[in-house]
Formats: structure tokens, sequence, C-alpha cells
């Protein structure tokens, strides 16, 4: 049994126990998270899907980290300007663990 659900823009594919990691969520390690905007769940051969989302369908998980990513480099470069500005950026990360997916 698997599910696609939407989270920070993003759509993710996920099964039960599977650890992924999300755009920041406003939530504590070991806290209880539901996502509500699922789009498909398919077991086996039956499938559905929403047009966008399912009614009743949710996702939990339970967040493991709050963490931030490798740092990556920004630059701005002009040749033959003496124009060059770095800037460097971590981005804010959550892992989930799923514990459950449920349809309606």
């Amino acid at each position: 049994m698997f599910a696609v659900f939407e989270s920070g823009g993003k759509q993710h594919r996920v099964c039960e126990g599977d650890v992924v990691q999300l755009e920041r969520l406003p939530a504590d390690p070991g806290d209880e998270v539901v996502f509500d905007r699922v789009s498909l769940i398919a077991s086996g051969d039956d499938v559905q899907v929403g047009t966008p989302y399912l009614d009743g369908g949710a996702v939990t998980g339970e967040v493991v980290e709050q963490g931030r990513a490798r740092k990556i480099r920004v630059i701005k470069f002009k040749r033959r300007k003496n124009y060059m500005r770095t800037k460097g950026h971590r981005q804010h990360f959550t892992t989930v663990r799923i514990t459950g997916i449920s349809a309606a």
C-alpha cells in the first residue's frame, strides 16, 4: 500500500514505515503530524485517485528530527565588471517517519 500526498508544495510517494525529509513543519520531535492533502492511495489493484484530493484520505507520521541541510553557495558574477557577490543558504527540513495511511 502506498500514497501520494502534498506537503510544502511538493508531492511525495510513501509507504508505511518510510522516512522522508519534508519542508520545515511547525512540530517538535516526537509529535504526530497528519497530512490530509492526499492525491492517491493504492493497495494492490485497488487505486483511489482524488480530484485533486481524496475526501477523508490521510497520511499520518511521527516527527523524527528538525534540521538544516548542507550549505549551498549562491554566486552572482559579471565578468570584466569587477562584480562578484557570494551568499550561503541552508534549507530547513523536517524528517518524518510515516506511521499510517488511511482512505475514506
